[in-house]
């Protein structure tokens, strides 16, 4: 339902009016796909060659392929994140408390009493998934209650960006050694090609002791290695990878490499 929620998000409109028509034998069929495209995503390698979702694509009536969805597979999983916490995990909280594993039991968010937190479901791919507790609803409509949580920016400015982490929408950027880049020319390329205010902020080693998101540093080197790229938005960042691990750029004959920032691997050089 998330990724149903998400490709409508996406572009691809009336999904549910188109399903809701068909017979459940061909809803079972579509929901095979859906997760066809949930599997894609979570893949760290791209499709390979059996790449299609041919009832998904003839019911709406667009040309869609595992290999497009793969090419915008971080905004896809962004996007099915926010779907899967603001939508879904409230209109069928009744059927996750009877399929959570016992293995992984939920766990109540301290100061926030109407939620909990599932660790790693449905994937892991998605991080924790909050969970609204109807029970403590005593009848009232949550639902209703909690708008400030399903929709944080008010009801016709919400959209699926509005709940991305800064995490979601950074790259880890590196250099060659001996040719030494500086946040200014990070950004000039960037802006450059991706648009005027896709950068919100370079961080490079020399940032560690004034930056806000960098908590310690190493000074052995002054020339700076590689950098953390914070973009407006997990677009940019599928725009930038278009469906690629690692891209190379170049500016000024000096060469930078880019591609998605992971926290737990990355944030232990210089961002921890």
């Amino acid at each position: 339902m998330a990724t149903w929620f998400w490709l409508e998000n996406f572009g691809f409109e009336d999904i549910f009016a188109t399903i809701f028509a068909l017979p459940d034998r061909l809803i079972a069929s579509l929901a095979n796909e859906a997760v066809s495209c949930f599997r894609c995503i979570k893949s760290s390698d791209p499709p390979n060659g059996f790449g299609q979702i041919p009832l998904t694509s003839r019911y709406l009536q667009k040309q869609i392929s595992l290999s497009m969805i793969y090419k915008y597979r971080y905004t896809a999983i962004a996007g099915i994140k926010t779907f899967l916490n603001t939508i879904c995990s409230r209109i069928f909280s009744d059927i996750l408390a009877q399929v959570l594993p016992y293995s992984s039991p939920p766990y109540f968010v301290p100061g926030f009493h109407p939620s909990l937190i599932i660790p790693g479901f449905p994937h892991p791919t998605f991080g924790n998934i909050n969970v609204m507790r109807p029970d403590l609803g005593s009848g009232v409509n949550t639902f209703n209650n909690n708008n400030s949580f399903l929709f944080p920016k008010g009801l016709w400015e919400w959209n699926d960006h509005s709940m991305e982490s800064e995490n979601d929408r950074t790259m880890f950027i590196t250099f060659s050694r001996g040719f030494p880049v500086s946040q200014a020319e990070v950004k000039e390329l960037f802006t450059n090609i991706f648009g005027e205010k896709c950068v919100v902020g370079v961080y490079m080693r020399e940032d560690c002791v004034s930056s806000p998101n960098i908590f310690a540093c190493n000074n052995d080197q002054q020339q700076s290695l590689f950098a953390k790229l914070v973009l407006d938005s997990v677009v940019t960042v599928d725009r930038i990878l278009e469906g690629e691990k690692l891209q190379k750029f170049r500016i000024n004959g000096k060469h930078i490499w880019a591609r998605k920032y992971n926290d737990k691997k990355d944030g232990r050089t210089c961002f921890t």
